[in-house]
């Protein structure tokens, strides 16, 4: 007699296990990863399940099983997709349902008739470029492996524009000519259509599947069926794309490697980067990682051999990087210009503009005004749900909360004082704009943001009208800064590089120099050399220094000094443990309680932080107390086997606080 553990699919910490069912269907061999159905619960319910391991013996001590009532072989996960659910289970502390669904459509329901996910993605076949010396070099080592089926990691360091993507391309050609297949990962849903663009004018529309969140669950249904029935041989896509559902994988390549946006936050809350390591080894494939601006723990693996390093040096065209101008702008407000522009920036422009060449403007928060205050007592209006500072966006007229949408109208007298004097402070992309028409009514200005891309189809717009010379001035948040490739970008101006560079986490920096260096990529990309100019209040900062030199290995050495000294990944592990109730006092109790457990249950090797309020206090309507534990470097398996019991004893806890959360290396701690 043969028997199955099941995942059964209901997605509750109590029901958080694996379930023994007896296999006796005629006609059909059980097989790890398919769709079931098994009676569930005292009520014996009728309940899909996933078949996660197939065992010879039943466990020991149990005599009476239920039968597995029906398969479906054709549905499900491939076996390898099951073991790294299951691999996935026990990194991230997750439900065994969750880290299965990753793998899943969803709707597999969904009518055929949908939407075409290529709609409006144009692209005219090309043949493969020809790759200056650096690129032939490293692509060699990468071919190699691919040529003879071994599982390597490459990190591809190469500067903006030294032709990252083409590598991509060729390294893709050699895999799908040997019969396998290859999954393209990108940080953002916006640079989806410019990807699929190059590739399928490389490989043709026929062989490529999307994924991402945008597509409606018709439309993910629809590629998943294509994928599974082998009608295509290459999935590109944002980061769920990583769980494509091949089973003959050859190449992963994720290009921005360094991107948050491959963490996920919700749910299983992955990792594309080591889900893909994953199933890169299980499939016997290569995995590529691309950057200009590597995050320093992935650098750091370089360095110790775990990830293979390849370099590009320089420009695909021999074009010089861009020329870099630091502006300080305390300065520019003794000399009298309280401007969010300096007189270097609006000269350049005017400049770029005479050339009838094309500017970014860079500012990583959107809205108008970052907050409203009352200038006589400090008033600041916050989010009852969320804590924090509400943000004015002019165009409607509202304070609006950034993390739950909620809208609430500019009071007219301050609640606290009665006074009427409300200031706004802090600018955001709106307000950049508003001043670049003022200053240049006849340029064709837009702004990219989230804002301006909630209707559908906004976003390819304005893309596709900058890429088409419509536009002049593009001003936009962090979707200007990633993979523009746009030869008339003379000029890229950044308005404030201290955006990031005081967030309360110790990726601040890393992620500051990254925005800087990689929105002033996006200049010079053509023939001729562009320029990039810098505003900030901090000039003397060692990161907002190297990152105008584009020097990563400055901003590298040192960083990499203060993360070994604070013992920050990638010298330890973080876990983050956040408490969540509607009352406070509730949330801080669980979370001192939490605490004190995790300091009795762990060897003195770990670092037990807190209790402490979260950076957002308030979320959902509910206040948020966090834990942070430092798991030394090689020691993170004692402190996931003690947050997985952390979460069973958390259940088990009559008086604990509504809601714990587990998230593992997590790239925000707000």
């Amino acid at each position: 007699m043969t028997y199955v553990s099941v995942v059964v699919d209901n997605n509750t910490n109590a029901t958080d296990e694996l379930y023994t069912y007896r296999w006796d269907l005629t006609g059909t061999e059980p097989s790890a990863g398919c769709k079931v159905t098994v009676p569930f619960s005292i009520h014996d319910r009728k309940t899909e399940g996933y078949v996660a391991r197939i065992l010879d013996e039943p466990p020991a001590g149990v005599k009476r099983f239920k039968d597995v009532l029906e398969a479906f072989p054709g549905e499900g996960l491939t076996s390898e997709a099951m073991e790294t659910a299951l691999w996935m289970k026990n990194r991230y502390v997750c439900r065994y349902i969750e880290a299965v669904k990753c793998f899943l459509p969803g709707n597999t329901q969904a009518k055929r008739k949908t939407k075409d996910p290529f709609a409006g993605i144009e692209a005219a076949p090309e043949e493969p470029k020809q790759l200056n010396a650096d690129q032939q070099s490293a692509l060699a080592e990468i071919a190699e492996a691919i040529e003879s089926r071994q599982n390597r990691n490459f990190l591809l360091f190469g500067v903006t524009g030294s032709g990252k993507t083409e590598m991509y391309l060729q390294a893709m050609e050699s895999v799908l000519q040997q019969g396998r297949a290859g999954i393209v990962l990108v940080p953002e849903i916006s640079l989806t259509p410019q990807t699929v663009s190059r590739f399928m004018a490389r490989f043709g529309k026929e062989r490529i599947a999307v994924l991402h969140s945008k597509l409606t669950p018709a439309q993910k249904s629809v590629e998943y069926g294509k994928i599974r029935r082998g009608e295509v041989d290459l999935v590109i896509g944002a980061r769920s794309a990583v769980f494509a559902p091949f089973d003959k994988l050859g190449l992963i390549v994720i290009d921005e490697e360094h991107e948050s946006s491959y963490k996920s936050e919700s749910g299983a809350k992955y990792d594309a980067m080591e889900v893909a390591m994953k199933r890169a080894k299980a499939h016997g494939a290569v995995l590529v990682l691309g950057s200009a601006t590597p995050s320093a723990q992935d650098f750091y693996r370089s360095e110790q051999g775990i990830f293979r390093r390849l370099e590009l040096p320089q420009r695909y065209n021999r074009v010089p990087l861009p020329r870099v101008r630091t502006v300080d702008m305390r300065e520019e407000v003794k000399a009298g210009n309280r401007s969010l522009f300096s007189q270097a920036l609006t000269d350049a422009l005017e400049k770029t503009l005479g050339e009838k060449k094309q500017a970014i403007l860079f500012l990583n928060r959107r809205g108008y005004s970052s907050f409203v205050s009352c200038r006589e007592c400090g008033y600041v209006p916050r989010c009852p749900e969320c804590g924090i500072s509400l943000t004015y966006h002019k165009e409607e007229g509202a304070l609006v909360c950034h993390y739950c949408g909620r809208k609430e109208t500019v009071p007219r007298v301050c609640p606290t004082c009665k006074s009427k004097i409300i200031g706004r402070f802090g600018a955001g992309t709106e307000q950049v704009e508003e001043k670049a028409k003022e200053l240049f009514p006849e340029a064709k200005i837009e702004r990219l943001d989230l804002d301006t891309v909630r209707k559908k189809g906004s976003l390819e717009g304005i893309l596709k009208r900058f890429a088409a010379g419509k536009t002049d001035i593009l001003i936009g948040t962090q979707l200007v800064a990633k993979g523009l490739d746009i030869a008339n970008v003379a000029l890229v101006g950044i308005i404030s590089a201290d955006v990031t560079l005081n967030i309360p986490d110790y990726r601040s920096g890393e992620r500051t120099f990254q925005l800087v260096t990689q929105a002033a990529g996006r200049a010079g990309r053509g023939d001729e050399q562009g320029e990039v100019i810098i505003q900030t209040y901090s000039p003397e900062s060692a990161v907002v220094q190297a990152a105008a030199a584009q020097d990563y290995r400055a901003f590298y050495e040192r960083e990499i000094g203060i993360r070994e000294a604070a013992l920050y990944p990638p010298f330890s592990d973080l876990f983050r443990f956040v408490l969540w109730d509607e009352d406070e006092a509730k949330a801080m109790d669980s979370a001192s309680r939490t605490a004190a457990w995790l300091k009795k249950v762990l060897s003195k090797d770990y670092i037990v932080m807190g209790p402490s309020a979260a950076p957002i206090a308030r979320q959902s309507g509910m206040s948020r107390y966090q834990v942070i534990v430092k798991a030394p470097a090689g020691k993170r398996r004692e402190c996931t086997a003690a947050a997985a019991k952390l979460r069973r004893v958390f259940e088990e806890e009559k008086t604990a606080a509504k809601l714990l959360t587990t998230d593992i290396n997590p790239f925000s701690f707000i």
